[in-house]
């Protein structure tokens, strides 16, 4: 058992007493490592070696004073001798050594004064013999103590995880694979951890096989089968005749090793690979973070991107702060000048229980738990003051809080095991910290307690078989990220059955059925609450409606949200999505809390809140149905653009349509320019057959075009799909012909990139033939211009439309039909915005070689321009209100203020129908 920092410290006292007046090196400067390291209650020679010898770059042998490998390297000199000569001799030992034995630390000393170099952080320290007992903590490493905190990038996360994967590949390749390699390699991983952290004694674990077992390899798996019996069997059953160094381990429990596995089978290069894993620190290794790489190495197309799937700390604390951590550490400053009320909180704090019905790896379990340690630790600190020591019992009747308040489900085995060894793991860490704290030794060996982490589907399991809801305080998680066109049969039949009594939840993306099983489940205990990370698409676009229509009508109250925002990892190979966070409960809640970001990319902004909605907004809880016709009265239709359906015959770049003119002049006549939404916003040129109109003979007498038309006709008929095989009737016309016929008409194209404040929209004439991924209204108003420009209309755009990836994906059906437009606006008011829409227009005009992807780049969007909209801002927003809006999310709380009011005055009904 590791010594307490208490007794570390006066063992540091005693040894700077005796060892004031030595100076030869010769002499005693064995005797003098052999009892530093007796300061830390580790036997040196158990470690460490003396006078290991090296080659060094210029081929002659060094001896090493003191070599730890992986660890510390020793040069020892005699009193009053040079420390940076001792340095650089010991760095000129670096070459002979294997990059697995190469040290982080370098310690010259010449018995009055010590010398410790990180190389890792690049960092110095110097103190005096006298001063050790002082800045023994800096030797946190020799005693097991982590003295560092983690750190996301750190590349021994990614080292520890690719050094695993290499190891599980060789077992995969001998035969050893499926349930058993999992439960194997969690039980090396958990062995990793104990020798760096305490658990066994330091490199306990590699000196076991390092010492014990061939370098061939050929006897490691029976040592290691021998040694996992060992873990799971209490010093008093264990066998009398048990060789030393496995009887020297300790009793862990906790079924981690109970099950019996076959024997696996090792060789020299596997066991190379086993020691190389033993040589990271694995004390600086994450459990939040590790746990998703580990499960990487199972695949190897994942390991390629190993560390793009694990969650990000930073993210996961976006969703317990607001979730449960700000609001108990507002109690906590609350009532810590009260020993009774803080007893009660710490009381009250170790019977919180916590669920996540997505748990894979335990992230977001494992680091909810590090911060009620932590929050703990504080009440510690306050009951019992900084300085004092606790009592010898310090875990048993000061330490509440416990693993078995965190409850999970998770379809995968192996994942499920790991979370349940991850918060083992953070718990010892925890354990750790609190033994630096407060001097006296803690660790929860045997394992008694432990996370409950069921195997199975989420969405056919009954939650309350894994915890009642009378227990249960919250449920948080980052349920699985699937559209619902990328599910399969299985996930389909899954959410059916969720919502088996909500009808068209065939649209919605497979993160919706938690959010319905949460509800059903909250319904028998309304005081939990409850926290997802989601796509961002269940709070815009047409899934709005059929989702949260369902919630709210179950009480639903959202909380706090986190609008839209990149979701990624913090490792390389970054996997990013653009999510939303959702609070909520089935109780209201009086301090409501909104987190906006200027871009996905961006920092986020708090803003209180009186209700948000669906939408993520501070506004009325209403839901947006498909219409067929606009909201308001006397408004435009907005029509989708023709689809050829053509397998792109009829369609043209400027290198076609140049060479069927060559050969075929006369089909001039029937080339007109054809745009998509890409097309019209980067200015590409590009042309279609649009042979409306065109009579048999003529057609007859164009033969490249007639061998086009031939190859349209197979193509749909070669269709599944009935409608399409009826256009083959007509193969020289678009499947679906949708073309304006006044002489310009207004151009909206159906996505555009989420970085412009702007959809591009702009006038075309009628020649030009629009296609199926823009809008158009066939009145080309300044005024209908002018609204659609507006930053109102745009900013009501980005909160309710839909989303392609992070781009906005407009609708005519949600996002325009629903669109409040201006009420009673006067004629002098028009004219203002009509005159400030045509300034536009002119201020576009001064640069003709530009794209609207140029023109509305915010890189690089003309000054012209700018003041342009700010003027057709300000008259909008003037037509629609007194007031002066303070920013988007103002103007768009107004907009769902004035929809509400126009549903309340029966002045619309929506309308279900299918629209165009």
């Amino acid at each position: 058992m590791p010594l307490s920092w208490n007794e570390i410290k006066d063992r540091a006292l005693k040894f700077s007493r005796e060892w004031i007046d030595e100076s030869s090196e010769d002499a005693e400067a064995k005797s003098f490592l052999d009892a530093f390291f007796n300061v830390f209650g580790v036997p040196r020679k158990r470690v460490a070696t003396f006078e290991k010898r090296v080659k060094k770059l210029d081929g002659r042998d060094g001896y090493i004073d003191l070599l730890w490998k992986g660890i510390l390297l020793v040069e020892h000199k005699s009193r009053g001798k040079d420390l940076d000569r001792a340095f650089n001799q010991a760095k000129d030992y670096f070459p002979g050594l294997k990059d697995r034995d190469t040290p982080r630390y370098i310690l010259v000393s010449d018995f009055e004064r010590f010398r410790l170099y990180d190389l890792e952080e690049d960092q110095q320290h110097d103190f005096t013999l006298k001063e050790f007992y002082k800045n023994i903590r800096l030797f946190g490493f020799i005693a097991g103590y982590q003295t560092t905190s983690f750190k996301e990038q750190d590349a021994v996360n990614i080292k520890a995880a690719e050094r695993m994967g290499r190891l599980h590949d060789k077992l995969k390749a001998v035969g050893y694979e499926g349930h058993e390699l999992e439960v194997y390699l969690v039980r090396l991983l958990f062995c990793l951890f104990a020798e760096d952290t305490s658990i066994f004694e330091r490199s306990q674990f590699q000196e076991l096989i390092e010492q014990s077992t061939a370098e061939d390899g050929r006897d490691l798996a029976q040592w290691l089968a021998n040694l996992f019996e060992v873990l799971n069997t209490p010093h008093d059953k264990r066998l009398k005749s048990l060789d030393e160094q496995l009887a020297a381990f300790p009793y862990v429990n906790g079924n981690l090793y109970a099950e019996r596995l076959s024997t696996a089978s090792f060789g020299r290069e596997m066991r190379d690979m086993l020691l190389e894993a033993c040589a990271l620190d694995w004390s600086r290794i994450s459990p939040a973070i590790f746990g998703a790489l580990f499960q990487s190495v199972m695949d190897k197309k994942q390991r390629r991107d190993l560390g793009a799937h694990y969650t990000g700390e930073q993210n996961i604390l976006k969703l317990i702060r607001p979730l449960f951590l700000d609001e108990l550490r507002a109690e906590f400053e609350r009532v810590k000048n009260s020993a009774k009320k803080l007893y009660e909180f710490h009381q009250r704090l170790a019977k919180l229980k916590f669920f996540d019905p997505a748990c894979g790896c335990g992230n977001f379990l494992v680091i909810a738990y590090r911060e009620l340690r932590l929050l703990e630790l504080e009440i510690l600190r306050v009951l019992y003051g900084k300085s004092q020591s606790l009592s010898l019992d310090v875990g048993e009747f000061n330490i509440l809080c416990d693993v078995d308040q965190f409850y999970g489900i998770e379809i995968e085995e192996f994942p499920a095991q790991i979370a349940q060894t991850a918060l083992w793991l953070m718990d010892h860490q925890m354990n750790m910290l609190v033994s630096e704290e407060f001097g006296s030794y803690f660790v929860r060996l045997p394992l008694k307690k432990s996370a409950t982490i069921m195997h199975g589907n989420a969405l056919q399991v009954d939650w309350r078989d894994v915890v009642k809801p009378s227990e249960l305080t919250y449920i948080l998680g980052n349920p699985p990220f699937v559209g619902y066109s990328y599910q399969s049969k299985e996930q389909k039949n899954d959410c059916a059955r969720v919502f088996h009594d909500v009808k068209s939840t065939g649209v919605l993306d497979f993160v919706a059925a938690w959010y319905r099983k949460a509800a059903d489940y909250m319904a028998d205990n309304p005081t939990i609450k409850a926290a997802f990370v989601s796509t961002n698409s269940i709070t815009q676009g047409e899934q709005v409606s059929v989702l949260w229509s369902d919630l709210l009508r179950r009480g639903v109250k959202i909380h706090f949200a986190h609008r839209t925002f990149q979701w990624s990892s913090e490792a390389r190979g970054k996997a990013a999505v653009h999510c939303v966070i959702i609070g909520f409960a089935l109780h209201d809640a009086a301090d409501k809390r909104i987190f906006d970001y200027e871009t996905s990319q961006a920092e986020a902004h708090e803003v209180k809140a009186k209700n948000i909605n669906p939408y993520l907004v501070d506004a009325p809880s209403v839901l947006l149905e498909k219409r067929r016709k606009p909201l308001c009265e006397g408004v435009p239709e907005m029509a989708n653009g023709g689809k050829p359906t053509d397998g792109g015959n009829l369609l043209l770049n400027d290198a076609e349509k140049a060479a069927l003119l060559q050969v075929e002049p006369q089909a001039a006549h029937w080339i007109r320019p054809f745009l998509m939404g890409d097309e019209f916003i980067n200015s590409i040129s590009r042309w279609c057959l649009w042979l409306n109109g065109i009579s048999p003979h003529e057609l007859r007498t164009l033969p490249h075009i007639m061998h086009r038309v031939e190859a349209v006709k197979t193509m749909r008929l070669a269709s599944p799909k009935l409608p399409t095989q009826k256009q083959a009737e007509t193969p020289y016309l678009f499947g679906e012909i949708r073309q304006p016929t006044s002489p310009r008409y207004l151009a909206i194209p159906k996505v555009s990139s989420e970085r412009r404040r702007f959809i591009p929209i702009g006038y075309l004439d009628a020649e030009v033939v629009c296609g199926d991924k823009i809008f158009f209204i066939s009145d080309e108003s300044l005024y209908n211009f002018g609204i659609l420009n507006s930053t109102l209309h745009n900013a009501w755009m980005r909160s309710v439309c839909g989303r392609l990836k992070s781009d906005y994906s407009y609708s005519n059906t949600i996002v325009y039909n629903n669109f409040p437009w201006p009420e009673n606006a006067t004629e002098k008011q028009k004219l203002s915005i009509e005159e400030a829409a045509q300034a536009v227009l002119d201020a576009r005009a001064k640069y003709p070689n530009s794209s609207l992807a140029d023109l509305y780049n915010p890189l690089t969007m003309p000054p012209e321009l700018v003041k342009a909209h700010h003027k057709l801002d300000s008259v909008v927003d003037a037509a629609y209100s007194k007031k002066k809006f303070s920013g988007d999310s103002d103007r768009v709380a107004f907009l769902f203020e004035r929809y509400q009011q126009l549903l309340d005055e029966g002045k619309t009904k929506p309308s279900r129908k299918k629209s165009n």
